[in-house]
């Protein structure tokens, strides 16, 4: 009976669904966290009676057809990269991307990584780090004098210094945009990877057209709405049950064929 196997498939699509909107509950504190959300298509279809072939004797054509279909499978789990709420901070190596980009970070071979996640600190040497110690791209070094950092919308960072007016210009950030987001590949500690199908990176200055501004003293939050991932968990413990019903349901009509055969 295919209904088992039927059946079976939607189970397995609702608990991969569940373990998506898990994870999103869980980092739903987690600084610039983008949620995500499973995609599904259906399986082959079994033909019984194609559609649009002449009925016997070419008498007509057979408007219809039987197809009967084999189930559902996993398409894709996609990250939904629309812009989260800015909280306060109040700390002055805290950025925030307003807009599409990516701040760069330099990952341990040596290659670019990226993130939205601008919770940035100092290291041993002054030089900008993230909370796991990896250097900002391009580096920036605070001087150890240094009374005051400052960045503008345009990404400039500027050094204030005792008994000094002027700022000292430190450096410049550069963002990246890619023509597909949704390619980048995840690696965790909120660090994302280039790939052929998010495309190559284009760098470009704060501000600029096409680019993201910098907010500093502000953390973009996680993306997560709680209110909609209780709603998706509730719509896919529903799904999974009804899936159950019906291996139920083709397990007792079996038990009825095997029992009139005896």
């Amino acid at each position: 009976m295919k209904a088992l196997a039927i059946a079976a498939t939607g189970m397995n699509a609702q608990q991969t669904n569940l373990e998506v909107i898990a994870n999103n509950i869980a980092n739903i504190n987690t600084t610039g966290y983008k949620r995500a959300r499973a995609e599904f298509s259906d399986l082959l279809y079994q033909v019984d009676r194609a559609r649009g072939v002449p009925s016997r004797a070419n008498a007509s054509i057979v408007p219809e057809g039987v197809s009967v279909g084999l189930g559902v499978k996993t398409a894709a789990v996609r990250n939904v990269h629309i812009q989260g709420p800015l909280t306060n901070t109040g700390n002055n190596f805290d950025l925030a991307l307003v807009g599409k980009g990516w701040f760069q970070i330099e990952g341990a071979d040596g290659g670019t990584l990226y993130t939205r996640a601008g919770s940035f600190n100092t290291n041993a040497e002054g030089q900008l780090v993230t909370i796991n110690g990896a250097a900002v791209i391009p580096a920036i070094t605070v001087p150890d004098d240094a009374v005051e950092v400052v960045v503008n919308k345009t990404g400039q960072v500027f050094a204030r210094f005792e008994g000094v007016n002027e700022l000292e210009e430190l450096g410049q950030f550069q963002i990246a945009n890619f023509a597909n987001e949704a390619g980048l590949a995840p690696l965790g500690d909120n660090l994302f990877q280039e790939t052929a199908a998010s495309g190559q990176a284009v760098t470009g200055i704060p501000g600029d057209p096409g680019f993201a501004s910098v907010e500093q003293g502000y953390l973009e939050s996680s993306n997560v709405d709680p209110v909609k991932e209780i709603t998706e968990l509730i719509s896919a413990q529903r799904a999974y049950e009804m899936n159950s019903k019906v291996i139920q349901a083709a397990d007792e009509m079996a038990s009825v064929v095997s029992k009139n055969l005896r």
